[in-house]
Parts: C-alpha cells; sequence; structure tokens
C-alpha cells in the first residue's frame, strides 16, 4: 500500500521475496492450513490491484530483516536483555532495507502511559538502553518498532523479555521473631520454622538456611530450626538465646560475575523454667564453733537454701538427716542451729551434721531436696597469746653479728627462737611475719599451730651491705587467724654487721680530659683524678698508677691522683697535640678499676713564619699576579694563620699591593701597560724589589720579611682576526683553543689536498705546450723571517691561497710569462748586480693598548734572520734556447697525431 502504514506482529514482512524468520514460518505455517483459501484470494486480489495500477506497483514498502532471536540486529524479535545491563548500553540495531533502494528511517515507541526504556537512533538503528531494568518488578517490555523509506511505514509490535540477575537477597517473612520455649524439651525438638524467600530466579532464587550458635540447628532447605541432639536447655545457666539465622541463596549471574547474596535476622528463645532443680545451699562451706563458755539455746550456725528453680520457686524446710547426737537442733523454716547442752557434756570435739533442704509443694508434700554438711568445733577459750622464747626464758630482744653478703639461703644459726600458744585448737593457730628493710631475710614457717622453731634464712645477700646498713632492724610478729581477739606478739631482731673487701675502687668519671700549653716545665701538673673505696679500714685505701702508649710523658702520685709531666718531659703541640692513656686504682687486695685520660697540648705561638725560597726571584707579567708563600709551623689556628703585606717597594711605593690572606702580587688596577710604569717611576728599568711581610695571627704575633725580586713584562697584544674575541673569552681554555687551531689546520691541509688534485687532473687532460716565460734579475734582496700572527685575517681571499716561491727560484731572477705568442723564444734575462748584506731588521714595536680596552696579551718573541742560499742550477742562454726547441717539436707532433686521427 502507497504512503500507508503496516501494523505486523513480529516476524512478519512486506517484501514480495520469500520471508524468513522462525515467528513468521510458525504463523505462516498455522495459518495455511486453517485459512489456505482465504490466502489465496487476497494473493489474487494483490496481484490484480498491482496490473490495475501500473504507477504504484514498483512502489513497495520497506521491511525488517529476521535474523532470529540470537541475533544483535534485525526486527527485535524474541529478543531478551538481562536485567543487569548498565544504563547506556547499545543493546540492538534495528535492520531492515527497502525494496526500491530508497533511504530507511527507524522508530521506536511504547504504549501510552508506559514506561520508556529505551531510545532509538533513527537512521543507524541502533537502541540504547536509558532506564534501569529490574525483572522482579517487570518481567517483559512490549514495544513498536517501526521502518519508513519516507512514503511507507511499517510498524511491528515486538515484546523483550528481561532476564534475571541474581541482584535480589533473600527475605525472610516471620523474622525476626520471639518464641518461648521450656527448658525440659527434649534435644532434637523442633522450635520454629523460618522461611525467607528470593524473588531471583534459577538458582539465584533458591535459598539456604544457617545458624551461628552451637546449641541449636537448621535445617538448611526446610528451615526447620531444632535443638541440637544431645543438648538440652537450662532455664539456670542462660534464660535467653539469640539465634542469628542466615538465608543465602544459590549464587548467579550479575555483571558478568558469579555472585552469592544473604540476608540475616535474629530468632530469640526465651527459656521457661521448670520444677526440675533442687534446692541448693548458699555459703557453703558452713562452720560453728562451741565455746567452754557457750549455754544452752545458744544459735552456733544458720544455714541458708533456695529452690534451684529460680523462675518459680517454691519454700524450703530444713531438717537434721545424721551427725547432730540429739545435742544440736535446727529451725525447719529459718535453719539456724542451736546448742541443746551444756558443752561439757559434748563428747566429740567435731561435730559433721549432715542438714537436708526440701521444697515444698503448693500442695505441702515434700519434693526434691539437697544436702549439705555443717562442721562444728568445740573449741576452749582464747585467753593466751603467742610468746617468744630465747634461751633463758621469754625474750622480745635477739641479737647477732654477722659478716656482709652471706650466702642466700644460709640459717641465721645465732639466733635460737621458739614461739609458742599455749591455747588449743584454732585458738593456738598463729602466722608468723618479718617486718624490716627490704627483703633480705625470711622466716620459716609461716603458719604455727601451738608451738614451732622459728628460722631466719638469707633471701637477698646483696642487700646485705656494709657499706648501706651497719646493722639492721626487724620485727618478728606473730599474730593469730581464725580467732575474734587476734592477739598478738613481737620480738626485735638485731643484726651487726662486719665489713668486708667486696667493693673495687671507683672512679668519679669514666674519662677525665685536661689541656696543658706546649712550654709546660717538666713536672707540671696535667689533671686530678679521684676514685673512692667505700670500704672500711685498709681496704678503702686507693693507690693510683698510669699506663698505656701515651703515658709515657707523664707519671701520678700514688697517693693523690695528681697526673703531672715528667721532669724531662718537653711537650710540643707541633710533634703531637693528642694523648690518651688509662689510670688504675687499686686498693690493698688488688681490686681495680679503671678510667682513661685525654691530654691535649695547646699549641702556643711560638714559630714564626719563614717564606720558601723557590719564590724569592720571580718574572710578573703585566694583568697576571705573582704569587709567593709563607708556612708557619704551629699547630692550630690563630697561630698558623699568616697574613701578607708589601713593607717596601723599590724603587716606588705605589706600584703593586698584594692580597693579605693569600699572598698574591699584582699591579695596581690602573697600570695596563710598561709605559704608565715608566711614567709614574720615570725609570726603565724593569726589575723591582719588594720588602714583603709574613705575620702570623698568634698572640705574641711573630713575622718574618722576604726580598722579592720581580722583573715586569709586557705581553704582545692579540690583536685582529675573526679569533680574536674567541680567544679572549677561552684563554682560560687551553684545550679548547688547542682543539681549534687543529680543526684550521685539518681544514687548510685538506683545501690544499683538493685544490692541488684539481690543478693536476686539468693539466693532465691539457696538451698545450706551457706558456715560454721571461726571465728578469732583479736586485737580490735578503728576506728576514717574522713570526707572523696566524689569526690576522688576509687582507683578500685570495691571499689565503698565494703560494710563494722564493726558496724554489734562484734568489734574483724574476720569471715572467710570456702569454701572447708561445713559440717566441726569445728571452730577456737582467743580471742585477747582487746587493750589499743586510743586518737583521728590528722587531716591530709593540701596539699601544688603551685603558678603555683591555685585551688578552701573550709574550712574543720578535727576530729576524737571514735566508740561507740554496745551490740552484746555472741557467745559461743555451739551455733555454734547447728548451724552447723542444716545446716546438712536442707541439707539431701533437698536431700531427691529431691530424692522423
Amino acid at each position: 500500500m502507497s504512503n500507508g502504514v503496516e501494523v505486523r506482529t513480529a516476524g512478519s514482512s512486506r517484501a514480495p521475496e520469500a520471508q524468513t524468520g522462525v515467528n513468521s514460518r510458525i504463523i505462516c505455517s498455522a495459518l495455511a492450513e486453517k485459512n489456505f483459501w482465504l490466502f489465496f484470494f487476497i494473493g489474487v486480489t494483490h496481484i490484480c490491484s498491482s496490473i490495475a495500477h501500473p504507477t504504484n506497483a514498483s512502489d513497495f514498502a520497506p521491511y525488517f530483516y529476521d535474523n532470529g532471536p540470537y541475533s544483535r540486529n534485525g526486527n527485535l524479535a524474541f529478543f531478551s536483555l538481562s536485567e543487569d545491563t548498565a544504563v547506556g548500553t547499545q543493546i540492538y540495531c534495528l535492520n531492515g532495507t527497502d525494496p526500491e533502494g530508497q533511504e530507511v528511517r527507524y522508530g521506536l515507541s511504547f504504549d501510552p502511559g508506559s514506561k520508556e526504556f529505551f531510545r532509538i537512533d533513527p537512521k543507524s538503528g541502533n537502541i540504547t538502553l536509558i532506564e534501569k531494568l529490574d525483572r522482579e518488578k517487570q518481567d517483559s517490555i512490549d514495544v513498536l518498532v517501526s521502518i519508513t523509506d519516507g512514503k511507507s511505514k511499517v510498524v511491528e509490535r515486538v515484546t523483550i523479555f528481561v532476564m534475571d540477575a541474581n541482584d535480589e537477597k533473600p527475605e525472610f517473612r516471620n523474622m525476626p521473631a520471639f518464641i518461648d520455649v521450656v527448658e525440659t524439651t527434649e534435644s532434637g525438638s523442633s522450635i520454629y520454622k523460618v522461611e525467607a524467600v528470593d524473588k531471583d530466579t534459577g538458582s539465584g532464587g533458591s535459598v539456604t538456611y544457617y545458624l551461628q550458635v552451637p546449641l541449636f540447628t537448621v535445617d538448611r532447605h526446610s528451615g526447620v530450626v531444632r535443638i541440637k541432639s544431645g543438648e538440652m536447655l537450662d532455664y539456670e545457666k542462660t534464660k535467653t538465646h539469640f539465634i542469628t539465622v542466615i538465608a543465602k541463596d544459590g549464587g548467579g549471574n550479575f555483571n558478568g560475575k558469579e555472585q552469592f547474596l544473604s540476608s540475616s535476622a535474629t530468632l530469640t528463645v526465651n527459656v521457661i523454667d521448670a520444677q526440675d532443680t533442687p534446692p541448693s545451699f548458699i555459703g557453703t562451706p558452713y562452720f560453728g564453733y562451741v565455746y567452754e563458755i557457750s549455754v544452752p539455746g545458744s544459735e552456733i550456725i544458720t544455714v541458708i537454701a533456695k529452690d534451684g528453680d529460680v523462675g518459680n520457686p517454691n519454700p524450703v524446710r530444713y531438717s537434721f538427716v545424721d551427725g547432730d547426737d540429739g545435742v544440736f537442733s535446727i529451725n525447719k523454716t529459718s535453719g539456724c542451729i542451736s546448742l541443746l547442752t551444756q558443752p561439757i557434756f559434748l563428747k566429740r570435739e567435731i561435730f559433721n551434721i549432715q542438714v537436708k533442704a526440701s521444697e515444698v509443694s503448693p500442695a505441702g508434700r515434700l519434693m526434691d531436696y539437697g544436702v549439705t554438711i555443717v562442721v562444728i568445733r568445740v573449741v576452749d577459750l582464747n585467753n593466751n597469746p603467742p610468746t617468744f622464747y630465747g634461751v633463758n626464758g621469754p625474750q622480745n630482744v635477739f641479737e647477732l653479728t654477722m659478716y656482709e653478703h652471706p650466702p642466700e639461703g644460709e640459717i641465721l644459726r645465732g639466733l635460737q627462737i621458739i614461739v609458742n600458744d599455749s591455747d588449743q585448737g584454732a585458738n593456738a593457730k598463729f602466722n608468723l611475719r618479718l617486718i624490716g628493710p627490704g627483703r633480705m631475710l625470711r622466716v620459716v614457717p609461716q603458719t604455727v599451730l601451738n608451738e614451732a622453731q622459728v628460722t631466719i634464712l638469707v633471701e637477698d645477700s646483696a642487700a646485705m651491705d656494709y657499706e648501706k646498713h651497719q646493722f639492721l632492724t626487724y620485727k618478728l610478729l606473730a599474730v593469730e587467724i581464725d580467732t575474734p581477739e587476734r592477739f598478738s606478739a613481737t620480738a626485735d631482731i638485731v643484726i651487726h654487721l662486719l665489713d668486708t673487701n667486696d667493693n673495687a675502687p671507683k672512679f668519679s668519671s669514666d674519662y677525665y680530659i685536661a689541656r696543658i700549653p706546649e712550654n709546660s716545665p717538666g713536672g707540671s701538673n696535667v689533671v686530678s683524678v679521684t676514685a673512692t673505696d667505700p670500704d672500711s679500714g685498709s681496704w678503702g685505701d686507693v693507690k693510683y698508677s698510669v699506663y698505656g702508649s701515651g703515658a709515657d710523658l707523664f707519671l701520678i702520685q700514688p697517693e693523690s691522683g695528681i697526673i703531672y709531666t715528667q721532669p724531662w718531659a718537653s711537650l710540643d703541640a707541633e710533634v703531637r697535640s693528642k694523648y690518651n692513656f688509662y689510670v688504675k686504682a687499686e686498693d690493698t687486695e688488688g681490686k681495680y678499676s679503671l678510667a682513661e685520660v685525654f691530654v691535649t697540648v695547646l699549641d702556643l705561638n711560638d714559630h714564626p713564619p719563614s717564606f720558601n725560597d723557590n719564590f724569592l726571584e720571580t718574572t710578573m707579567v703585566i694583568g697576571a699576579p705573582v704569587k709567593i708563600e709563607a708556612v708557619d709551623d704551629d699547630a692550630e689556628v690563630p697561630n698558623n694563620v699568616i697574613q701578607y703585606a708589601i713593607m717596601k717597594a723599590e724603587p716606588d711605593n705605589n706600584i703593586f699591593e698584594i692580597n693579605a690572606d693569600t699572598g698574591e702580587i699584582m699591579l695596581k688596577s690602573y697600570i695596563k701597560s710598561m709605559a704608565i710604569i715608566q711614567n709614574i717611576t720615570k725609570h726603565r728599568d724593569c726589575t723591582w724589589s719588594l720588602v714583603v711581610q709574613a705575620r702570623d695571627r698568634g698572640q705574641p704575633s711573630f713575622s718574618t720579611t722576604a726580598v722579592i725580586k720581580i722583573d715586569i713584562t709586557e705581553a704582545t697584544q692579540l690583536k685582529g682576526g675573526p679569533l680574536g674575541p674567541f680567544l679572549l673569552q677561552g684563554r682560560n681554555k687551553p684545550l679548547q683553543i688547542l682543539g681549534m687551531l687543529a680543526g684550521i689546520i685539518a681544514l687548510m691541509v685538506t683545501l690544499t689536498v683538493v685544490i692541488s688534485t684539481a690543478i693536476f687532473l686539468r693539466n693532465k687532460k691539457s696538451n698545450r705546450i706551457l706558456p715560454n716565460r721571461r726571465v728578469r734579475r732583479r736586485p737580490r734582496r735578503e728576506n728576514t723571517w717574522t713570526l707572523k700572527n696566524p689569526f690576522k685575517k688576509p687582507e683578500t681571499s685570495g691571499a689565503k691561497f698565494r703560494v710563494e716561491e722564493e726558496e724554489e727560484r734562484e734568489p734574483g731572477v724574476v720569471v715572467e710569462n710570456v702569454n701572447y705568442n708561445n713559440n717566441v723564444s726569445n728571452i730577456r734575462r737582467q743580471w742585477p748586480p747582487p746587493p750589499p748584506p743586510s743586518a737583521p731588521s728590528l722587531p716591530p714595536p709593540p701596539p699601544l693598548c688603551t685603558p678603555r680596552e683591555r685585551q688578552w696579551a701573550v709574550p712574543t718573541v720578535s727576530a729576524t734572520v737571514g735566508p740561507r742560499p740554496k745551490k740552484k742550477p746555472v741557467i745559461t742562454r743555451q739551455d733555454t734556447v734547447n728548451k724552447a726547441l723542444v716545446s716546438e717539436l712536442k707541439m707539431r707532433l701533437e698536431q700531427k697525431r691529431m691530424q692522423n686521427n
């Protein structure tokens, strides 16, 4: 149909050719079986319509390609998309064509009121996801896709299926929960069923349950919570249990990765108490006492019991089971035990009575019960305190004399102490303690019943030091344990310590630092060392001595510790300024300690500066300094720091100046040439005498003078040439200048070789006869040799390649080329008389330097040397004629050879 819209279902097309696609084949096949004749009629009608309207027969509607459900391009039929697809992802490309080859456009729309999840590019057909998918909310999306060629438009309704991804956690339906369970519930019993649902499909929708408590278990698939086999609830131990239940799915794909999700909830189990626990006594064990002054009816002790089922307790009733011998009674409700008779009639000292506590039901029936033992002891009155005894009876002071530092664990055998309590039983039980400085001593035994021999042991031998404690005083204390009176007794133990030689002398410092001037006479005190020995008597006497490689020049007074120099010792800081040695402090038994002594010999200014004779005569070039140097043999600054000064200069004092620190002598800044010096001094003599003083900075200061003879010369200025500025800049880089000169020489040699080769090749190709020459003799002249400036630029470019042949020619002979006629043999010679010998010429005067421009000056030497005449063969007239004939003959032979060719 032209200019119309055709609506189809997914998989159909409008093209005249055969259609493809799974959906279209299925639909067509089904319709073909049922409505074959209907389709046949429609086809015939369509053909007839096309014949009747030939103008529209060629206008076919565009159609989509049906590439199947697994393709990413086509008509979007049976297309599915995972819900975890990221927003902005290109998910599909619509693909179709027009039979006439027209350009097609694509469209995508949704039903009114539906959420739009996709966006399409009309030209390319690319479909992009623009909204987040959620299968649990919407598992399919209906869209209308269209294709048009501008005239006809085809619209198809397709369904996009949203595939599940594991993005949902399991959700509990009945959690958290609170349940009550009776403590008597049997193990293995079910107490609750947990239910959780996962909205995902497949393995991601399956739920498995887990617990994190040891008393309960859960069925992983059904969620039934049970009491673990072999376990029982106990209200008395734990009243409430908090069970964390974890629901975990089976895992699934999410964003391209395997993902497992889980949730947790708490199940609270309240344990209900049951009557299953007998009464229990509180405060056991029970001990009671009957004293000799007790009367019948006296309360001995009260027992207390409570029902073990604290959630719903029953009252308790008390009674005796055995052991009371009829002399004691117990209150049935309070549990108070009383005495029934006089203590004198008691036949035993200790009674072990069994007491029963029974539950009473609401109906008054006795139920479960508990039993405990009550121990009742018959004791007398505590009317005797502990007492200490010595050899002669009761004693409160014990004394002992012993040496310091006895061995640890040694018994102080000089002390004979006995302690006694005349009471009986518990009244005669007491503890012994030793109270005093530190933990030097220990008493044995520490607990006494009635009577014991007291032994005192050494616990800390090092602390029993005579130098710290000359005597020790301790308190020996005996205190009753189980009596209300807590009777006690004390005794003084006084220990007098005797001294031993247990200490070595100790210096006041581990090292001593001393300083002594180098001019100190022999026997001068250097330093005093001190060591002390805390021992008493002769053991505390200390003697000193020195030893070591640096102790040769030193002695020490054995008693006082004063270190002094040997009588013959002469200390010189310039020879050796540091000494170190050891000093030893020793007592009468040979115990000793060491300390190190460091002695520094202080330098004094005892050496004057001295000059080096090698620098007393020198030559100075104007602009360059001359350095002199003096040496001071002192060891330290400022004694060896030298300052220089010019004391006198002849013939003039205003020419030179000197750097006071370095000793560099230089001309004053305004002196640039010899002319200035001559103008100032009015002398042409360039030899100067300077009196230079070298003075050190010590106290007192010493000085030395020297006469320096200086010859002043002036360097020839380096002018002209393109390399002048470069040489001025690089005067401190001689290697760079030499490299440049080598490069220039190499370039000149290369050019010379190239030019010589070119001339040789040209002459080889040319067969012309060389022109005749006229030889003229000029007056003989002696050439002077002058050292020319290699850096001076030539006046013309041709001068670089000018070849001088004076040495090759005969002296005084001038050869002229005659180019107008090669065959002329007329040769004219002039033989002038030889000139008289000339004296060597004077060197050129040096160029003057202006004060405004300072150029780099290089010392040069100018001289003239007369050339040494070389022996040349004498050229006669006949020889010249012969050469001309030979040349003419060569030319004729060459012409004849050319004619023959």
